[in-house]
């Protein structure tokens, strides 16, 4: 691609924080194949493809922070991004009645994934990675909709508070997240759908000064996303 059709913002790279510069990066690369070509001659396809790979990337970059988060973002996007189908409505749903009173939050995010923010009263004992009975139900509810689903991406995220070790919260929260994935994968749930990742105590939500802030930056998310371009079948 000529350096003169770069965007000064990506000429000029120190104005973004480091996710964002990962994301323009991959996103840079990938849409570096349609150099030359006419917007107006793509096929809607093509444009579909060039868009969702500059989302993509940037999305996967702001989630995971790293190089290789970006690089992920940014073959989800080129596969066409998520939607939001009549089927994701329907999972959210069904999750939304299973997890009524649990205290897990149920939501859809900007980009159109499902998202299970679960927090650490029902999900795990406090230095331990071993799934509390009380999320169970919620995890067996998830693990049937993905039988149903099987073109879907999962991933789950693992998270600490800051009390112990740095090297001990990085492997907890990853033993958390690969707790709950062995969980859905023993109900059914195929494994190559499910990627897992701990963040530490890394992505506070909450003030870790205080015990109520410390139970809640211990949690895991779950994120359920839809391809666009296996929807549109």
């Amino acid at each position: 691609m000529p350096r003169s059709t770069l965007s000064p913002l990506l000429l000029h790279p120190s104005l973004h924080p480091v996710p964002v510069r990962l994301g323009a990066l991959a996103a840079a690369l990938l849409l570096a194949g349609c150099a030359g070509m006419d917007p107006n001659a793509m096929t809607p396809t093509q444009r579909r493809s060039a868009i969702g790979a500059g989302v993509g990337a940037v999305a996967g970059a702001a989630l995971g922070g790293d190089a290789r988060s970006a690089a992920i973002g940014a073959g989800v996007g080129a596969l066409g991004g998520y939607v939001w189908s009549r089927q994701m409505e329907q999972t959210r749903q069904t999750m939304e009645r299973a997890t009524v009173g649990t205290g897990v939050a149920v939501t859809q995010t900007p980009d159109n994934q499902l998202r299970l923010d679960i927090p650490s009263d029902i999900s795990f004992d406090t230095g331990r990675a071993d799934i509390k009975p009380n999320l169970r139900p919620v995890l067996d509810s998830f693990a049937r909709g993905l039988q149903g689903q099987p073109h879907t991406e999962v991933r789950i995220i693992g998270h600490t508070d800051n009390t112990g070790s740095d090297e001990f919260n990085e492997r907890l929260s990853l033993q958390r997240a690969q707790a709950t994935r062995d969980y859905l994968t023993a109900r059914g749930a195929d494994p190559r759908q499910v990627m897992v990742a701990g963040r530490g105590e890394r992505e506070p939500v909450a003030d870790n000064a205080s015990e109520a802030g410390r139970a809640r930056n211990r949690r895991v998310e779950i994120f359920l996303g839809e391809r666009a371009t296996t929807a549109a079948r």
